[in-house]
């Protein structure tokens, strides 16, 4: 029996990890533990509650006022006991985010395989998004096993040298995330009736009106960028009084400042918490179109049928571009405001972005994956 350790600590790590590990759960090759760094803390334990998973190790690192330099070297500190007890045979770890880094740099000392899933994806800009795109190049290099969602990212990785007999196309485990999650939501009345009691504290969902769904908390957007951005929602619901736009706001204080001076008290602007998971799932479905700077949202939204405007100067996802399900509009106020109206007020365009096909899965990664691995262990 293979010891596999699955290593993740924010929310958008857990949501992409979860079916994964329910994967390897119920396949009697693999022993499996699941330790998370708590790089977020109430956002990522409302994830695993969601998905009923508990973690056999908890760093619990969150502090108050952290930097990177302190998340890094709490994860190294803390996860150097855990991979000396355990000794896993295999870490997969998820994506760009400092704990994946971390959790690869502790296994790369400690001689244990790497996993990377979600991997070579590139901007090819080192400090966009920061430090995300150095954290996936860096990961790239010490892992041994490569989960690509496209033939894109498995291409840069092949161009960087890697071998190939460990590259798989796999797509995105995100994909599988998000019918899991409407699976269990369609399933179960009581939690679907529950989410829509909920929301309707913040936002009063209503079948006539359409609503935008907004999202930001990228670093390279703090300061001006989230000014722009804010300049940009408020014209936009201006112009639109019709429209309702519905931001879950980030908890970072870089974000919250900027967006409540901005945007607080305007009338068809709804300054919402951060949303759990199943909540959020639940809004993106209902939603008319969503603007983001987020990753995996660029995913999600496709399969849903939901246009998205990114509003960053540029993408690791280019997939996502290509197949029209995407369009970049950057920190611009009339870029942005002028999209949205286009999509807003051109139904052939809203068309065209609603029903292209999404470039990243099928909802079957996880089994891929696992295929992929057990092949391998045979040779």
């Amino acid at each position: 029996m293979k010891k596999v350790l699955f290593v993740f600590g924010t929310r958008p790590e857990a949501i992409k990890m979860a079916p994964l590990v329910y994967t390897f759960l119920k396949d009697d090759a693999f022993e499996v533990r699941l330790c998370v760094s708590a790089q977020h803390r109430q956002m990522l334990d409302q994830t695993l509650e969601f998905f009923s998973l508990t973690p056999d190790y908890d760093l619990d690192i969150m502090q108050a006022n952290q930097d990177l330099f302190d998340i890094t070297s709490r994860i190294l500190l803390g996860l150097r006991e855990i991979l000396r007890e355990y000794k896993p045979d295999m870490i997969f770890v998820h994506g760009d985010t400092t704990t994946a880094l971390s959790a690869s740099l502790a296994g790369f000392y400690e001689r244990i395989p790497i996993a990377h899933i979600e991997a070579g994806l590139r901007t090819r800009h080192l400090y966009s998004p920061f430090p995300e795109e150095a954290n996936r190049q860096m990961i790239d290099v010490l892992a041994q096993y490569y989960f690509a969602p496209t033939k894109t990212s498995a291409d840069n990785l092949s161009l960087e040298g890697k071998n190939q007999a460990n590259i798989s196309i796999s797509g995105n485990t995100v994909i599988d995330a998000l019918f899991l999650a409407l699976e269990l939501i369609e399933k179960n009345p009581n939690l679907k009736a529950k989410i829509k009691q909920d929301l309707s504290l913040h936002y009063p969902l209503n079948d006539k009106r359409k609503f935008i769904l907004v999202t930001g908390h990228r670093r390279e957007n703090f300061g001006e960028g989230f000014v722009n951005i804010c300049k940009a929602i408020r014209q936009i619901a201006s112009e639109n009084p019709k429209i309702d736009i519905v931001y879950p706001v980030h908890l970072n204080p870089n974000v919250q400042g900027v967006v409540k001076s901005s945007l607080a008290g305007v009338s068809n602007i709804f300054l919402i918490p951060p949303l759990n998971y199943e909540h959020f799932v639940y809004l993106m479905s209902c939603s008319h179109l969503i603007m983001t700077d987020s990753g995996g949202i660029q995913e999600e939204a496709p399969s849903l049928g939901k246009p998205v405007l990114l509003m960053r100067d540029n993408t690791e996802r280019p997939e996502a571009l290509e197949a029209g399900v995407v369009k970049l509009v950057g920190t611009n106020v009339e870029r942005i405001v002028r999209e949205t109206q286009s999509l807003l007020d051109n139904p052939a365009h809203y068309e065209a972005m609603s029903k292209a096909i999404n470039p990243y899965g099928d909802s079957k990664s996880c089994q891929k994956i696992l295929n992929f691995i057990k092949q391998r262990n045979q040779r």
